[in-house]
């Protein structure tokens, strides 16, 4: 299955672009999208394992499956006062 994930803050900015398309099986989980960018778009790797992921504007963790057709959003660690 194809999927979008939009990209936000440091993320966008390492990418150069607001989202990737992604190929993954049916029934993938985030960790196994999470590991498919950190080797698609290498840039991107020292935020991956920080980086939370949204699926439908719902935060999950890295066991949650991608339905077909999800909204799907990494959001990178973010700093600040």
């Amino acid at each position: 299955m194809r999927v979008i994930v939009k990209l936000f803050a440091g993320a966008r900015e390492l990418a150069g672009q607001e989202e990737i398309a992604i190929e993954l099986p049916p029934g993938a989980t985030v960790g196994q999208l999470r590991e498919r960018l950190a080797e698609d778009h290498t840039k991107l790797f020292p935020l991956l394992s920080h980086a939370l992921f949204a699926i439908d504007a719902e935060y999950c963790d890295n066991e949650a499956p991608i339905p077909e057709f999800a909204e799907i959003a990494c959001i990178p660690p973010v700093s600040g006062g």
